[in-house]
């Protein structure tokens, strides 16, 4: 996270001199969108923040499982306000965390092709 947010942080920056909407991608979890929405608060062109929830690879359990505030970031009407606890906002569902760790999931990235066979993105 370090490296990324201010990465992230300089590509707004950069977007917004061009008149260019900012849409965060963050399919990493609670820790990746409590980051993604602090620099979502500091962006006035922010437009949109995607996130994981209802996702297919979230078979067994949500994003907001891993935490302990989950209310903090409930969406409502498609909205989501900004954390309230200090630093991120996330308070870690530590053991959940540790539980899943014992048996890690074998989830790998599927790989799509076109009919030539050719590699499809997402």
């Amino acid at each position: 996270m370090q490296v990324v947010l201010p990465r992230l942080k300089k590509i707004a920056a950069m977007a917004e001199a061009f008149d260019v909407a900012l849409a965060p991608h963050c399919p990493l979890g609670p820790i990746a969108l409590a980051a993604c929405l602090q620099v979502d608060a500091t962006c006035y062109n922010a437009f949109i923040q995607e996130q994981s929830m209802g996702i297919h690879y979230n078979e067994f359990y949500s994003p907001l499982d891993y935490i302990k505030n989950p209310e903090d970031f409930a969406f409502v009407d498609g909205y989501v306000a900004l954390p309230k606890k200090p630093g991120l906002g996330v308070e870690v569902n530590k053991e959940l965390v540790i539980e899943e760790n014992r048996n890690p999931h074998s989830w790998k990235n599927p790989v799509w092709r076109h009919a030539d066979g050719s590699i499809a993105e997402w």
